[in-house]
This record gives C-alpha cells, sequence and structure tokens, in this order.
C-alpha cells in the first residue's frame, strides 16, 4: 500500500541528554525502545521497538515471569514498581530481588 512507510521494529529517535549506549533503555514520550547503537546527545540514532532483551534491572524488587515490566526512567532500569513508571512490556523470566539484569519482552509501548 502507498501509505506504508517501515514496519517499526526499528525507528529513528534523537538520543536524550547525556546520549546513549548501544543496549541502553530509552523512553520518548510513550515510546520505549533499546539503542542499536551509541549516540551522542542530541544525535539521530535507531532503536529497537520491540523483541526479548536483557536490561538493566532495579535491584531493590523481583520479577516473576510473566509479571508488567515498567521503566524507571529516572535511574534507567527495569522494574516490577507501577508507581510513577510506565509499561514497557513483560518479564519474560523470574529475577530475585538482587539481579542486576532483566530479561524484558518489549512492546515499543510505555504506558
Amino acid at each position: 500500500m502507498k501509505n506504508f512507510v517501515q514496519p517499526g521494529n526499528y525507528v529513528t529517535v534523537t538520543a536524550p541528554a547525556g546520549g546513549l549506549s548501544s543496549g541502553e533503555g530509552v523512553l520518548v514520550g510513550h515510546l520505549f525502545g533499546v539503542a542499536a547503537t551509541t549516540a551522542a546527545e542530541g544525535a539521530e540514532v535507531e532503536i529497537a521497538t520491540n523483541g526479548v532483551y536483557d536490561l538493566a534491572k532495579d535491584d531493590t524488587a523481583a520479577f516473576t515471569a510473566g509479571a508488567p515490566a515498567y521503566w524507571d526512567d529516572a535511574n534507567k532500569v527495569v522494574t516490577a514498581t507501577a508507581a510513577d513508571n510506565l509499561r514497557i512490556g513483560t518479564a519474560l523470566v523470574a529475577a530475585a530481588t538482587a539481579a542486576t539484569v532483566g530479561r524484558i519482552l518489549i512492546t515499543g509501548h510505555a504506558i
């Protein structure tokens, strides 16, 4: 169809203050993705908007498999805490409280 632009698995956004490292999660409004490359602040960068990723995790809360995963944008970590955070996907495997990484199925939507 002539109005189709792209599948949307990767989209281009502007890197936020402080820039991004490859593999780092980023929230742009209500769009969440994982940086495909390292980018300086203000530079264009492609982010993956769906898939399964190992993301930096809040080490004060545990995940159970299938639990909602939220993005703590202030600390740049995935968390099980809904308050003041946006849902970015679902935990695929359990993660202990002390774990620093969570395996998350992201959806691209932050709600």
